[in-house]
């Protein structure tokens, strides 16, 4: 027998007091909990009080039916495994309580290790769904909103339409640039909506060659074509009821185009191989880093396969595009991967800082995250500074000057002066939400000199 404890909780619904006797000395014995009811009433009763892991229940009851009591238990709690008992076999009370839920059905009078066996069984299987629905949980944290970064008008319009179409069924395309969080803000999508509990699946649909692409996303019956040694579901099955995110679907080969336009449009899909067409619910959410329209315009992408995914489009924008959100989005990298290499929070220099909002960050997001993991993993001391970041991201200051011509009729240099830092301290205060110490910093200058130049 697997290693028990006392909170593995088990009852017997039984009215014959010798057999409620039996199994609770038994089931005790192998260091299980165990409480007895000789009535489906009583047995409604210690349901409505208390949960347990298994529940032993006769059928023949004086007091009405143990497949009634059945229903009633996987209504309230459907993790609790049960297996359904009776002195008079039956087929067709077999079948129905295997119907109506039950883990197993035993006859009377039992093989004692044959029993404790099944009970072994149909425990793990209670452990497992209890691991699933923790998993579960940990996915939609890791994947809720609240893990998206962003304070910049442009990302809190994005959060506000997610919330907005999560709840549909209808399809979204995400589009925008590698690193940008497109998968991220998919599985938000998800998680938000009325099908979190069900699967979310993904595929890359530029990282396989079309027939193993097919094969993917519809499935194939055995010995459709060489290799194909078993059946294979396919990801729209795999998927049904729930989420199907088909990332870099401008990738995708003009052929195998026409195929899924062909599933989306009948919400039907039909192995390789196979001679039958299976119904499917599953919401399609696309993503892209390509600009769809000129694919269309040199005929890389069907039009009428764009209008089919184009229905909630939300473009992601690039990291230059908000770099307001930089700093937060700094602060939190280091405190997750702080927290993945046991060791203290850094801090981050002014200039390192200055640095990082000045980059332009080809690679997004993705880029940011492992430039900081990086620095974070050579960092010796409490502050990171320019010698822990790579030097492609650094700039001299001589970068950041923006070169102007100097006009035919000449210009008033410090009027032209005065502009500019009044233009770059109104900036800082924005960024610093008015917190005149901060500006005064993120511009390299005292405190007093910025007091000095607001007057």
């Amino acid at each position: 027998m697997a290693q028990t404890t006392l909170t593995t909780r088990i009852l017997v619904v039984d009215d014959e007091a010798s057999m409620t006797e039996f199994l609770q000395l038994l089931l005790e014995e192998e260091g299980y909990d165990v409480s007895i009811a000789s009535s489906t009433a009583e047995g409604r009763a210690q349901i409505a009080d208390q949960n347990f892991d298994l529940i032993l229940c006769d059928i023949m009851m004086p007091d009405g039916n143990g497949l009634d009591l059945l229903k009633e238990v996987k209504a309230r709690d459907s993790r609790s495994s049960v297996i359904m008992m009776t002195a008079y076999t039956s087929t067709k009370s077999a079948i129905e309580a295997m119907r109506l839920g039950a883990y197993h059905y035993i006859s009377k009078p039992f093989d004692v290790e044959e029993l404790k066996v099944v009970i072994q069984k149909a425990l793990e299987k209670t452990e497992l769904v209890d691991e699933n629905v923790y998993l579960r949980k940990e996915l939609e944290q890791r994947y809720g909103f609240s893990n998206i970064i962003g304070r910049s008008r442009r990302m809190q319009e994005i959060f506000e339409l997610i919330e907005r179409v999560a709840m549909t069924s209808s399809t979204v395309l995400l589009e925008g640039e590698s690193g940008t969080g497109k998968e991220l803000i998919a599985r938000a999508i998800h998680y938000a909506s009325s099908r979190s509990n069900q699967r979310f699946l993904s595929v890359n649909c530029g990282a396989l060659p079309e027939t193993l692409l097919e094969s993917e996303l519809f499935g194939h019956e055995r010995g459709a074509f060489t290799g194909a040694v078993r059946d294979k579901k396919g990801l729209f099955r795999e998927a049904n009821t729930g989420t199907l995110f088909l990332d870099e679907i401008g990738e995708m080969a003009p052929s195998m185009q026409v195929k899924l336009l062909r599933a989306l449009q009948e919400k039907k899909v039909r192995k390789i191989g196979g001679h039958r067409e299976e119904a499917v619910d599953v919401r399609i959410i696309a993503a892209t880093n390509l600009n769809l329209r000129e694919q269309i315009r040199v005929g890389a992408f069907r039009e009428d396969l764009y209008y089919r995914i184009n229905v909630i489009p939300i473009r992601l924008p690039a990291l230059r595009e908000r770099r307001e959100d930089i700093p937060v989005l700094v602060d939190h990298f280091i405190k997750k991967y702080s927290d993945e290499m046991e060791i203290e929070p850094k801090r981050v220099s002014v200039d390192v800082m200055r640095q990082l909002e000045a980059h332009d960050w080809p690679g997004n997001v993705r880029e940011l995250e492992n430039v900081i993991e990086r620095a974070l993993a050579l960092c010796s001391g409490n502050l990171l500074t320019t010698d822990d970041i790579p030097a492609q991201v650094l700039r001299s200051r001589a970068d950041h000057v923006t070169t102007i011509d100097l006009p035919i009729e000449g210009l008033d240099l410090e009027a032209y002066l005065e502009g500019i830092r009044r233009q770059l301290m109104s900036e800082a205060l924005d960024r610093c939400r008015g917190v005149q110490t901060q500006a005064a910093e993120l511009l390299g200058i005292s405190f007093r000199s910025f007091r000095y130049y607001a007057k």
